[in-house]
C-alpha cells in the first residue's frame, strides 16, 4: 500500500508542481473545438459603383448525427419539404451516419432557415406536451442536432451584363471563370477561426472561454466598365449576330486617353444566376483570336507614315491583282488599273494598293512596328484564358508573309488587341495599355488605385493624324462604310473582312467581318471595335459592323455628353 500510495503522490507532484501548464493545455485541447469564420467575398462593381457580382447572406445546414439519429425520420421529412434539391432518403442517411458532423445543404437563404427553425420549435412544443406524464422510455425524442454555418450566395443583380467578363463562383466559394477566377485571391479574403470550449457532446459551452482570429474580408474590385454602355453594346451585338446569322459577335469600347475599357460585350452570353455549361464561360473578346483582315491596314499605314514612306500626297497605280512569290493576290472587287491616292487605298480597302505601299519598308522594321502596336503580346489585363494571338516568328519573313500581314491575313489577334492598336492612332500615336480594373477597395473602405502599364509612343503625332484623315474617307461618300457615319460628328473608321480557318478541314472557308473607328475624329474620345464571327447572311465589314459601331458610339457620345467639334470633314482626294 505504501508503494502504491507513493506512486500516486509522485504523479500528483508531477501534475501540480513540475509541469502543470502542459497538462492543463492538453486538457483544454480535449475540450475545445475549432470553428471556421468565413471571410466575406469582395464585390465586383462597374465604374459607377453598380454591382455586377456581390455576396448575399446564406447558411449551410449541418448536423451532429449523435443528436439527430433518434428523430432522423422527422428531421429528414421537414428538411426535404423546405430545401430544394434535397431528398428524404439522402437526408435520412446523413442524419443517421457515424460521426459528429455532416453537411446537409449548401447556401440556404436566411428566410428558409428561419422557417425551418420556427417549425422545429413548434413541433418540439407539441412533443413536450405529448411527453408529459409518460415514462422516460416512452417519451418521443425532441428534434435537435441541426446547426448552421455562414455560406454566402454569389449573386449577379444585373443578370447577363458583363457575365463573360465577371465570371462565376462555384459552390465552394471559389471563382471558376472570368475575373472571379483571375482575382480570386484578392476577392476571397482570408478565413478566420474560433476555438470554443465544448461539453462532452461537442456543444459550445455558453460564457466559456474562447479565442477568435477574425477573418479578413476580401477586397472589392471596381472595373472600368460602364454598366449602361455594356448593356446597350450587348443588346446591339446580339441583334447583329441574329440578323446576320453569325456564330458570335463582340464589341469593345475604350476611352482614348486613358485606355480604360468601357464595354466588352459578347454574344452568345449567359445568365450567371442560373446553371451554366462550362463551354459558355469563355470571354471571346480576349480568348478568341482570328485574322483581323483589313482593319490591320490602319496599323500598316501608320507604320509607313511614321517611317516617311507614305503621306497624304502619295499616289499609286493599283492594278487589279499583284503576284507575290508566284501567288496572285486580288482586291475584294474586280477592277483594272486605278489611280489611287493613299487615302483612296484605305477608303476602297485595296489589298493590292496596301501591298505596293508596304513593299517600301524593310521586313524587320515592319515587324518592330507591329510589336509596338501590341501584336503577339499579352494585353496586360492578366485575364484568365487570354490568348496573345499569333504572329509569324522572327523578322526574316518572306515577301508573301509580309504582303499577307500588311492587309490583315497571316497573323491573328483578339478583339481587345485590335481595339488598343486602333486606339493608338486615335491617341496621336501613343499606345495606351488597356485597363479593366480601375480600383480596389479594402475592408476599411480605402480605395487602392490599380496601376496600368505606362503608355508608349509607337508612331508620331503627324503619322497618326494622316492615317486618321485617311480613315475619315472610309465613312464619307465613296468609302466602304457610309453606314458607320454619325450625324454631326466627324468619324474615322476602317472595315475588315478576313478569311478564317475552319478547324474541321484545316482550310479557309469561314469569315470574320469587322469595323473599327473613333469619334470625334478631330478630337477622339472613344474607340469602338465590332467583329462578327462567320456571318452567313451576307458578308460586309462596313454593312454589318458599321451600323453596330454607329449605334454603340452614338450611345457613348450622348451618355458622356461629348459635343461635335463643329469642324468640317476635310475633303481628301481618293484618286488622281
Amino acid at each position: 500500500m505504501a508503494f502504491v500510495l507513493s506512486l500516486f503522490a509522485g504523479r500528483l507532484i508531477l501534475l501540480q508542481g513540475v509541469d502543470p501548464d502542459s497538462y492543463a493545455l492538453a486538457a483544454t485541447k480535449e475540450n475545445t473545438k475549432p470553428f471556421v469564420l468565413h471571410a466575406s467575398r469582395g464585390a465586383i462593381l462597374d465604374r459607377n459603383g453598380v454591382p455586377l457580382s456581390v455576396s448575399e447572406d446564406a447558411v449551410a445546414i449541418t448536423a451532429d448525427p449523435t443528436q439527430t439519429t433518434a428523430a432522423a425520420p422527422q428531421l429528414a421529412s421537414l428538411l426535404a419539404g423546405k430545401i430544394a434539391g434535397t431528398s428524404y432518403p439522402k437526408l435520412l442517411a446523413d442524419l443517421t451516419r457515424k460521426g459528429r458532423y455532416v453537411l446537409l445543404a449548401h447556401q440556404v437563404s436566411p428566410q428558409t432557415w428561419n422557417q425551418i427553425e420556427a417549425e422545429l420549435k413548434a413541433r418540439n412544443v407539441k412533443i413536450n406536451e405529448a411527453n408529459q406524464g409518460l415514462p422516460k422510455e416512452q417519451k418521443a425524442p425532441l428534434l435537435a442536432g441541426l446547426y448552421t454555418e455562414s455560406d454566402p450566395i454569389r449573386s449577379h443583380p444585373n443578370g447577363t451584363i458583363a457575365a463573360n467578363v465577371v465570371g462565376i463562383v462555384g459552390a465552394e466559394g471559389k471563382g471558376l471563370a472570368g475575373l472571379e477566377y483571375g482575382l480570386n485571391d484578392k476577392l476571397s479574403g482570408q478565413d478566420g477561426k474560433a476555438m470554443y470550449e465544448v461539453d462532452a457532446k461537442g456543444n459550445k459551452i455558453p460564457n466559456a472561454d474562447h479565442t477568435v482570429e477574425e477573418p479578413k474580408p476580401g477586397v472589392t474590385a471596381q472595373l472600368t466598365l460602364d454598366a449602361d454602355l455594356q448593356w446597350f453594346a450587348e443588346k446591339r451585338i446580339e441583334q447583329a449576330v441574329k440578323q446576320y446569322k453569325a456564330a458570335s459577335g463582340t464589341v469593345v469600347t475604350m476611352d482614348v486617353k486613358s485606355g480604360e475599357v468601357l464595354a466588352m460585350a459578347n454574344y452568345p452570353t449567359y445568365d450567371p444566376n442560373k446553371p451554366v455549361k462550362a463551354g459558355a464561360l469563355k470571354n471571346p473578346a480576349l480568348e478568341q483570336v482570328y485574322e483581323p483582315g483589313s482593319v490591320q491596314k490602319v496599323v500598316t499605314m501608320a507604320a509607313l507614315a511614321d517611317a516617311g514612306k507614305i503621306s497624304l500626297d502619295t499616289k499609286l497605280k493599283v492594278p487589279g491583282s499583284i503576284s507575290v512569290q508566284r501567288r496572285t493576290i486580288r482586291d475584294h472587287f474586280d477592277h483594272g488599273t486605278l489611280n489611287l491616292t493613299i487615302a483612296g487605298v484605305i477608303a476602297k480597302s485595296s489589298n493590292v494598293g496596301t501591298i505596293i505601299a508596304s513593299q517600301q519598308m524593310r521586313i524587320p522594321e515592319f515587324v518592330h512596328y507591329l510589336k509596338d502596336f501590341g501584336f503577339g503580346e499579352p494585353t496586360g489585363l492578366n485575364f484568365p484564358g487570354e490568348s496573345r494571338g499569333l504572329m509569324p516568328p522572327g523578322d526574316e519573313w518572306t515577301e508573301l508573309t509580309r504582303s499577307n500581314v500588311a492587309f490583315g491575313q497571316g497573323l491573328s489577334a483578339n478583339a481587345v488587341q485590335m481595339t488598343a492598336a486602333v486606339n493608338a492612332v486615335a491617341n496621336g500615336g501613343v499606345y495606351m495599355p488597356p485597363k479593366l480594373v480601375k480600383n480596389y477597395v479594402d475592408g476599411n473602405g480605402t480605395t487602392i488605385p490599380n496601376p496600368a502599364a505606362p503608355p508608349r509612343r509607337v508612331v508620331s503625332d503627324s503619322a497618326a493624324k494622316q492615317v486618321s484623315m485617311m480613315m475619315e474617307a472610309v465613312t464619307a461618300k465613296g468609302g466602304t462604310a457610309t453606314k458607320a457615319a454619325i450625324d454631326g460628328y466627324r468619324v474615322a473608321g476602317k472595315t475588315g473582312t478576313a478569311q478564317e480557318v475552319d478547324s474541321a478541314c484545316g482550310c479557309y472557308r469561314k469569315w470574320a467581318t469587322s469595323f473599327a473607328g473613333f469619334a470625334p475624329a478631330d478630337n477622339p474620345r472613344f474607340v469602338t471595335y465590332v467583329v462578327l464571327q462567320n456571318p452567313t447572311n451576307g458578308r460586309s465589314g462596313g454593312g454589318q459592323g458599321g451600323p453596330v459601331f454607329r449605334d454603340v458610339m452614338s450611345y457613348a457620345l450622348q451618355k458622356y455628353v461629348v459635343p461635335p467639334t463643329g469642324a468640317k470633314q476635310p475633303v481628301v482626294p481618293l484618286t488622281w
